[in-house]
């Protein structure tokens, strides 16, 4: 079995579903995508270090923000093997600062709803929009 340099205990996907609550076809999705890393044994078996399922307990919460998996991927992407404690309070940073901004546009999108425009036309002059 391959060992990762940083760990002393590697997880196979049903570990690592069980660990973050996820279905086993999520690590692989989240594997798939660059949110977590994988090493292959020498049988093809998928083996993940500790910090696999913590990670994707951060990506759940980093999509119930808003965030798409592309964009957790690249927020992880800094990330070391076995992240820090500073680590994790920058990606918590990031995190909250790009809920507060999707929190603005959310407010602005309901006034403008909420403004008696016809629909049809709010958002017209917004090139996000």
């Amino acid at each position: 079995m391959s060992v990762l340099a940083h760990s002393t205990r590697t997880l196979g996907v049903g570990d690592v579903a069980v660990d973050s609550g996820v279905a086993p076809s999520a690590v692989r999705f989240y594997e798939n995508h660059g949110v977590i890393k994988a090493v292959r044994t020498s049988g093809n078996q998928r083996r993940f270090d500790d910090s696999a399922a913590c990670r994707i307990q951060v990506a759940k919460l980093a999509q119930r923000v808003g965030l798409s998996v592309r964009e957790i991927a690249d927020l992880f992407a800094d990330l070391s093997d076995d992240p820090t404690p500073e680590e994790w309070g920058r990606v918590a940073e990031q995190l909250v600062t790009e809920a507060e901004e999707r929190v603005r546009h959310l407010k602005a999108q309901l006034a403008a709803v909420a403004s008696g425009a016809k629909l049809c036309e709010i958002g017209r002059d917004d090139p996000a929009g």
